[in-house]
Parts: C-alpha cells; sequence; structure tokens
C-alpha cells in the first residue's frame, strides 16, 4: 500500500478543508466531517485500499487495516496540517457539534440495562417455548408429546421450571444491572430485587385477584397499611427502585465517612429504599406498568394486522433512530405477563424485518459483479439473516437506498400476515429465520409462512431492480493480485491469546468486526487480564494506548489482537505492554495485561477479536473452539490455497 496515495484519494474524496478533527485508531481513521453531503462516497467504495465506511456517534470512520492506518493517518494530517487529535479529543468534537438529545440518552440506559441480561432472558425464553412443544396439543399430532410419552413429563416439567425462573426472579437480574448502571452497588440491587419477590409476599402475579377478593395481607406501620405484595414479573418498579437505591448509596458515601460508612450505607439504603418500595414507589409504578401492558394489548387488538404491517414497515427505520433499544423493556414486561397478554407481537415483527434486510442484501450479492461489494454483501447478507442487520442496514441497504425500501415493504408486508393469524411470541429469542423456536406453537407455521413472504417480497424486486440499475459495476480500482506474497506453507494453526469463552467474530458489537472486513478469525469474551502471542513471530504493530497488537506469524499470517471495543479512548489506561514494534515473540509469550474488570465498570466491553488481516491469502479461516478457551489453547485453523486445491484434485479423483 501507498499510504501517501491512499491519503491523497480519501482527501479528494472527503474534501481537503472538510475535515474539522482527525484521529485513528488500530484499524480506521475517524474523522468529523463539516459537511458530509461533500463526501464522494462512490470514491471511497470504489478504493480498493478502503476497506468499508461508516458513519457513528457524529464520526465518519473509513476502515484502512492495522499497520496502515498509523501511516495513512500520518500522511493525512501532514497534508492538511490538522493538530493531531486522540479519539477522545474527535469525541469530544463531534459531541460539541451535536445537540443533547435527553431521550437518546434514555435509550442508552435503558440499552445498557437490559443488554446484559438480555442472555438470561433468552435461555428461559427458549426453554419455555421447549416446554411449549412437547406438551402443545394438535402440533405434531392430536395429543400433546408428553400424554403420548409419559415419560417425558417429568423432564418437561423441569424445563419448565428453569425456563420460569429468570421471569419469576426477573428483578432480581434488574435490580444487579440497573443498579450498576446508575452507579451503586449491583449486589445491593440484588437484594433488593430478592426483597421485592419474597416468598412470603403476595405473588405479583396474584396482586390484583387478591386485593379484588379482598384477601391481602398488610403491614401496619404506624398507622399506615402498606400491602404485602411482590414484584414478580414487574420491570418499572424495579428501575425507579434501582435508581433511588443508587442515588441513596451516593448520598451516604458521601456524607459517612471511614468504617462507618462500610458499616451503615448499605443498611440504610436498603432500608430506606425498602420502605419506599412498598409504600410509594412499587404500588404507583405497578399501576403505570399495568396500564402500559393493557394500552399495549389493546392497540395490538385494536389495530390488528393493518398495525402489524405498519410496524413491521417502519420497524427497520426505528432501528436507524435507535429506539428499538425501548423494546426489550417492553417486550420483558409482556412476555412476564404471558398468561393475559398472550405473548409478545415485538418479536415476530422484528424477525421478519431482519429477514427482509438480509434477503435484500443477497440479492445484491446475486446482483452486483464488484468482487469488494460480493464480500461485503455475503457476510452482511447471511448476520442478518441470523438477526444482526446493522452491517446489512449501515454497509450496504442505506447507502444503496433502494434495498432498505424493498426490504421495509417485504417486512410490512409480512407483518400484516402475521397480524392476520394472530402470531405471537412466548419467548425471547433470535430475530431471525430461526425465530419459529420462540413462537407459539401453533401459529408457528404461520410464522414460516410469514418469513418466506418477507425473504420472496425483498429478494426479487431488489435483486430486479439492482440488475437494471448496476450494470458492469465491477471495481475500478483493483488490488494488485497476489505472487510472492502468498502463503507457500501447509495449514497454519493461530492460537487464543487470552483465555475465556470462544465465539464467533459475527457475533461481535461493531459492526466493522462482525461483518469480517478486516478479515476473519475468532472473538474470545476474557476470563483472564494476560495476553500471549498466539504464535511465533514479530510484532508489527503497537499503539500508545496498548489496546492492539499486530503481529506477523513465521509462517507468513498476519494478525490482529484488538483489546475490546473502543477501548482506544482510554488512552491506555487499564492496559500494560511487554513488547514494542520490531520485537520477535514465540507462542505463549506475555505480550500485556489488560484490566477486564475495571473495563466492564467503566461501560466497556472487554471482547478480544483475533483477526487474520490477510485472510484473502488462504483457502479458510476456520474457528475451531467453539466454547471455553485457554490462552495457548488452538483457536483458529488457516488453510492454504495450494493444498486446499490439492484436497479438491484428489476428492475428484476418488
Amino acid at each position: 500500500m501507498n499510504h501517501q496515495e491512499v491519503a491523497d484519494r480519501v482527501l479528494n474524496a472527503i474534501g481537503k478543508n472538510n475535515i474539522q478533527a482527525a484521529a485513528h485508531c488500530a484499524t480506521r481513521l475517524r474523522l468529523v466531517i463539516k459537511d458530509e453531503s461533500k463526501i464522494d462516497q462512490q470514491a471511497l467504495d470504489d478504493d480498493a485500499d478502503v476497506k468499508g465506511t461508516f458513519e457513528t456517534n457524529g464520526q465518519h470512520q473509513i476502515i484502512i487495516g492495522p499497520g496502515d492506518v498509523d501511516k495513512v493517518y500520518d500522511a493525512l494530517i501532514a497534508k492538511t496540517g490538522l493538530k493531531e487529535a486522540t479519539p477522545d479529543d474527535i469525541k469530544a468534537v463531534a459531541a460539541a457539534g451535536q445537540k443533547k438529545n435527553p431521550l437518546m440518552d434514555f435509550l442508552k440506559v435503558l440499552s445498557d440495562i437490559f443488554i446484559p441480561i438480555v442472555p438470561a432472558l433468552v435461555a428461559g425464553g427458549l426453554l419455555m417455548a421447549l416446554n411449549n412443544v412437547l406438551t402443545a396439543e394438535h402440533l405434531f399430532m392430536a395429543k400433546s408429546v408428553v400424554e403420548v410419552y409419559p415419560g417425558l413429563k417429568g423432564i418437561a416439567e423441569m424445563i419448565n421450571a428453569m425456563a420460569s425462573a429468570p421471569f419469576t426472579f426477573l428483578p432480581i437480574l434488574l435490580g444487579f444491572s440497573a443498579t450498576k448502571r446508575f452507579g451503586g452497588n449491583p449486589y445491593l440491587g440484588a437484594t433488593m430485587g430478592m426483597i421485592m419477590v419474597l416468598p412470603s409476599l403476595v405473588n405479583g402475579y396474584s396482586v390484583a385477584t387478591t386485593m379484588a377478593a379482598g384477601k391481602m395481607v398488610y403491614w401496619n406501620v404506624f398507622g399506615l397499611h402498606v400491602a404485602q405484595a411482590g414484584y414478580q414479573g414487574q420491570v418499572l418498579p424495579v428501575l425507579a427502585v434501582a435508581y433511588i437505591l443508587a442515588t441513596l448509596e451516593k448520598f451516604f458515601h458521601k456524607h459517612i465517612k471511614g468504617a462507618f460508612d462500610f458499616t451503615f450505607t448499605p443498611m440504610f439504603a436498603i432500608v430506606i429504599t425498602g420502605f419506599l418500595t412498598f409504600t410509594i414507589v412499587g404500588p404507583v409504578l405497578r399501576t403505570v406498568s399495568d396500564a402500559l401492558t393493557n394500552g399495549l394489548v389493546g392497540l395490538y387488538n385494536t389495530t390488528g394486522w393493518i398495525g402489524m404491517g405498519i410496524f413491521g414497515l417502519l420497524y427497520s427505520a426505528i432501528v436507524i433512530t435507535g429506539l428499538h433499544q425501548t423494546f426489550p423493556a417492553i417486550e420483558t414486561q409482556l412476555l412476564a405477563n404471558v398468561a393475559k397478554t398472550g405473548g409478545s407481537f415485538i418479536f415476530p415483527v422484528a424477525s421478519m424485518a431482519n429477514i427482509g434486510q438480509g434477503a435484500a442484501t443477497l440479492a445484491i450479492f446475486f446482483a452486483t459483479k464488484s468482487q469488494k461489494q460480493k464480500a461485503l454483501t455475503s457476510s452482511a447478507g447471511v448476520s442478518a439473516l441470523l438477526g444482526i442487520t446493522e452491517p446489512a442496514i449501515f454497509g450496504v441497504n442505506l447507502k444503496m437506498k433502494f434495498p432498505f425500501v424493498f426490504a421495509a415493504i417485504a417486512s410490512g408486508i409480512a407483518s400484516a400476515f402475521l397480524g392476520l393469524f394472530h402470531v405471537l411470541s412466548v419467548a425471547m429469542g433470535p430475530a431471525s429465520v430461526i425465530g419459529f423456536i420462540s413462537i407459539a406453537s401453533k401459529s408457528i407455521p404461520a410464522f414460516m409462512l410469514s418469513a418466506v413472504i418477507s425473504f420472496v417480497v425483498a429478494f426479487i424486486p431488489t435483486f430486479i431492480y439492482a440488475k437494471r440499475t448496476l450494470g458492469d459495476d465491477r471495481d475500478q480500482v483493483k488490488s494488485p493480485a497476489p505472487t510472492s506474497t502468498v502463503i507457500n506453507v501447509n495449514d497454519e494453526i493461530i492460537s487464543a491469546p487470552v483465555t475465556g469463552t470462544s465465539e464467533s467474530l459475527k457475533q461481535v458489537n461493531d459492526q466493522v468486526f462482525s461483518a469480517e472486513i478486516m478479515g476473519k478469525g475468532a472473538a474470545i469474551v476474557p476470563s483472564a487480564d494476560q495476553v500471549v502471542a498466539p504464535a511465533d513471530g514479530v510484532i508489527t504493530v503497537t499503539y500508545d494506548s496498548h489496546h492492539a497488537y499486530g503481529i506477523k506469524t513465521t509462517a507468513g499470517a498476519e494478525i490482529l489482537i484488538h483489546l475490546g471495543l473502543d477501548t482506544v479512548n482510554l488512552n491506555g489506561e487499564h492496559f500494560t505492554t511487554n513488547v514494542q514494534k520490531g520485537d520477535t515473540v514465540h507462542q505463549g509469550d506475555l505480550l500485556g495485561t489488560f484490566d477486564v474488570a475495571a473495563l466492564k465498570a467503566a461501560n466497556y466491553d472487554p471482547t478480544v477479536m483475533l483477526v487474520v488481516t490477510n485472510t484473502a491469502n488462504y483457502a479458510n479461516v476456520e474457528r475451531l473452539k467453539v466454547t471455553n478457551v485457554q490462552a495457548g489453547e488452538q483457536l483458529v485453523a488457516l488453510t492454504e490455497p495450494q493444498l486446499a486445491q490439492l484436497l479438491l484434485q484428489l476428492s475428484k479423483l476418488y
């Protein structure tokens, strides 16, 4: 790569005087632009050295790649005369140019609270769906599975017990997560959640009927009658209680010092919050919560298939605004009261929207002749069909506009069918082609029919329109074909750089890594703080922030190890390093450390990405381990092209 030329091309596309501030991280340029309308996006898309672009939080980010982005940045700074800036500086400049949006801040708070507990709710929801499959009549036959095979009854009951737990004890999960988000001790938040679902209280699901029957039990507190009502399945009361608890805890920490603080602050915070919970906050917000639930159910029953169609038509647009971050709170409330609500109408619609966006993206894959576009649309389309739509929406469909529109129309039509057949989900799960596992068993056929409608209606018009409008869109700037740089060795195995839980790169909450724009590899949710060399090689890239390493292995693989998401903003805080650029390392050598707990406490995602940035040089890059890995264990296998061709020839012979 000629870094000077890349900088020139970027400046020509952006405008030399159109950049307000510039910084870079391990993989991308981060620019604050004065006028977005002046950007020649097509020029950036056609540049073989630019791996992708996207806009987020007021920053225009241009993906270059490790080992090159810093050199392109230096050239760009020299050509523009801009002052060098850090990602934090860029963030401040971008924020200064944006008006404060209380609604978006509120949505982010909800997102921060619910995202950590979603896995527990999904696990419980899918177990609930499995129980429904075992106990539902007229699904596979006239009788239920457990009626035909009585030996499965005990298993079904166990599954039902496990499925009910996350929703029955939802206040404990919410109390922990919300109190942590509001800056309090999460364990005190969990304690308040336990208090709200004590077995000695009247079960939250039975409060209304108990009161109607005149059988509610009360505490007599100085003549005040306080209902002994539980809060199973409630959301809003727990969020308010968590906020009050965290606020009181911070107040007492500030005004009580030393050993007295450690001893009395938790007690004061709990007793005051508990009293407010049962006397004022809980009863009031239970009423508000019930009204919200009844209102949503009434809206669904009133608008029917028309309302569902409109919701489906607008769902992807809602995702763009970020308003969908409120849906987990609403959906949790609907599912926690499934006996009254029948389930959630949000999940089926989200599934149709995701399928539509994925289908439209795959239509571009089949219509385009651009290899760069094919690489992006193939991974983004499949990801969208499996429920991760950001790469498809932001990387393909919104840029081209018409795929997004056709996908939205398809989602609206499919969602109208959902409304006609009264399809509701009874569990949380992946809003995707496999979303049927979360649907009420009797409605699974209707859900699958709607999914087919969404896919077909999005795919066919998008493909036809793309074929007519794209023409010959072959890449105009082509990278030189690999010659001497092609690896001439047999398979290479790359080890895990950290200890933790291995997962697919596509699960990472970053559209650059999840779309595999930088290359294929693996992600690890770390459980230890040490980072070790995944193979023998030379350190090619290091950063002052110590959040990423580049390694070229002895066998020729180019590896990027990226520690956490957006951790470049920490400027090296919580990170240490033992190596410098040019150092030779051996597999298992300590590269550095990072404080996983501190990153989580600072609301940073600590997921570690291991990316083979020269993926194109290999016939296959495959993640080997799908569960827990120890640092140094085999993680990624690289198949060299000539070997793959030889195996193909041998397979033909036999």
